[in-house]
């Protein structure tokens, strides 16, 4: 329930700062709100706009969603040697240090997100730390570290910020000319229609444009997990990245939810591959391997 009250008092917030955004916008430029340069805006604004929010308060969200206790002052040899292993990863990348927390959770995955290379987080599940040897859990955080350093996390938002103007874009274009199509000829009672179908039209556009669009995202995002699971075996091992991938395929079904997924260490299995956020890990243990040859 908490995470579902966050999602839904930050997606308020953020359509009231665009719908600002946009008003300004569209009278500095003197944009005709109903024409097709009007439209193009704010399809852009919010397809972009939504994107780019999200990463600069991702690390806020995560921390109060998934109630991440970030270690300031080590209270533990795990969390000295949690802390002390991302520090070293960090200087290896180049990349200015993470935060590093700790979440309560059974499962084994953590997650990398920030706005920047110099301003980013680091989780873990309190699951991976007990359930993974030190080495594993060593490749899992040189994996979420190379996220950061490749900046998968810019280039995600920005990709999906032009797939959202699209979207929005051409839903509402297609909307309109079937709208037009199917108006009545009584022009009162056609307004009032019009208004109404369109407004389903653009609805269902939207579904059926998105989940589209989301092949171009996913296929994205699998494609960053093979050059983390790289970069991985370079900070830490080949041997001990694929030792942490097999034992991913012993755990249970993970649990993150929204950008926490995409960014984990595994994500949630799908019955089609071109819509899952990670590759399959026999996929990853053999694209590994393959580089041993």
């Amino acid at each position: 329930m908490k995470r579902v009250l966050l999602f839904l008092a930050t997606n308020l917030a953020v359509v009231l700062v665009l719908s600002i955004v946009l008003s300004v916008l569209s009278s500095w430029l003197g944009l005709n709100r109903q024409g097709m340069g009007g439209l193009l805006l704010m399809a852009a604004v919010f397809g972009f706009g939504g994107s780019i929010i999200s990463l600069l308060i991702s690390k806020w969200v995560a921390k109060r969603s998934y109630g991440v206790q970030i270690i300031e002052q080590p209270r533990s040899e795990m969390e000295h040697w949690l802390l002390a292993t991302v520090t070293r990863q960090a200087q290896q990348a180049g990349i200015g240090m993470p935060e590093v927390g700790i979440y309560d959770s059974p499962e084994m995955n953590a997650f990398a997100t920030g706005a920047s290379k110099n301003n980013s987080l680091v989780a873990v599940s309190s699951g991976l730390l007990y359930s993974m040897s030190r080495d594993e859990a060593e490749a899992v955080l040189a994996h979420e570290v190379s996220h950061i350093a490749n900046g998968d996390m810019v280039t995600l938002t920005l990709i999906q910020g032009v797939v959202n103007t699209f979207v929005i874009f051409f839903a509402r274009v297609v909307a309109g000319i079937i709208s037009n199509f199917f108006r009545s000829n009584d022009e009162e009672q056609g307004s009032a229609l019009g208004g109404f179908a369109y407004m389903m039209i653009v609805f269902v556009l939207e579904m059926v444009f998105g989940i589209l669009a989301s092949v171009i995202v996913m296929w994205f995002s699998r494609q960053r997990e093979f050059r983390a699971d790289a970069g991985s075996a370079r900070l830490a091992g080949r041997h001990k990245m694929i030792a942490a991938l097999e034992r991913l395929r012993q755990g249970h079904e993970p649990q993150l939810e929204g950008t926490m997924m995409a960014f984990g260490i595994n994500g949630k299995r799908s019955m089609n591959e071109w819509f899952m956020s990670h590759p399959p890990l026999e996929q990853r243990i053999e694209a590994l391997r393959q580089q041993s040859l």
